[in-house]
């Protein structure tokens, strides 16, 4: 019995089935748990671990890699993504309170109306899973710049995945402590933040990207990045004017009333 596939009835000489995959027959007993348990939290853990070390020291190498077959011990890149931008999330909203201070900063230093305000302030306070959910659209940005350059769609989809997951961890390690002590003054928390998000965001692709394609020039490098951020200016230009055509549209439908909550507090 210990000898014969369960699955496909092949015999088996090794630990696996060489026709259809599956583990030789072992019994379940004590052994046989403890097994399972070490080898579910030791190699996750050891793929985790290994992937957030070596995206910490040369992320683009790293992506590189991975995506020329280098993977077996690296925890899969979009699941590390959705991992780190959950923790990422979890640190700004219950232990920094991003909206709270946000919310305050918007309230008090600019005239905005109640609806941008929340708004703006939900958008910083889970940043981190916004950018989850635009790797697609990331990845098809970074895929226009270097179309030229090897890689298809889906390899960009694993890079930004990569991208994601360096700047996830960085925050979490350098950015995020440094913003739980200045919290109390919510200018500079607002200023530190905006300046992270545009500028440690371009230095950080430009590092990225010069790893992964370490034999082109700094210079070509920088001007591929500068057009990823301009095309993400055009979108965001572009969005505006799709939102501002939908909201004219509900307000005329709705009549006077649908524009209250947009209006600046008196």
């Amino acid at each position: 019995m210990e000898n014969i596939c369960l699955n496909c009835n092949e015999m088996i000489t090794a630990n696996f089935c060489g026709n259809c995959g599956q583990k030789k027959y072992k019994r379940i007993n004590r052994k046989y748990v403890v097994d399972e348990v070490q080898y579910t939290f030791l190699h996750t853990n050891k793929g985790f671990l290994y992937s957030v070390k070596n995206i910490l020291k040369n992320p683009g190498k790293t992506a590189k890699d991975f995506i020329e077959g280098n993977r077996v011990n690296h925890y899969k890149p979009i699941l590390l993504a959705f991992v780190l931008s959950g923790i990422s999330a979890f640190i700004s909203y219950k232990i920094i309170h991003f909206e709270k201070v946000l919310k305050a900063f918007y309230e008090e230093y600019t005239p905005n109306s109640p609806v941008l305000t929340d708004f703006m302030a939900t958008l910083n306070s889970y940043n981190s899973i916004f950018m989850l959910l635009l790797v697609p659209f990331f990845a098809l940005l970074s895929k226009t710049v270097f179309m030229k350059w090897g890689q298809n769609y889906y390899e960009h989809v694993v890079m930004n995945a990569f991208v994601l997951s360096y700047y996830n961890i960085c925050n979490i390690i350098f950015v995020y402590p440094i913003l739980f002590f200045i919290r109390d003054d919510i200018q500079l928390f607002a200023i530190f933040t905006s300046f992270i998000l545009f500028a440690g965001s371009f230095f950080m692709l430009i590092w990225f990207y010069k790893g992964f394609y370490n034999e082109r020039s700094l210079k070509t490098i920088i001007l591929r990045v500068l057009g990823i951020f301009g095309l993400i200016v055009v979108a965001y230009f572009i969005a505006l004017v799709i939102v501002g055509i939908g909201f004219s549209i509900y307000a005329y439908i709705k009549g006077p009333e649908a524009v209250q909550y947009l209006l600046p507090k008196k």
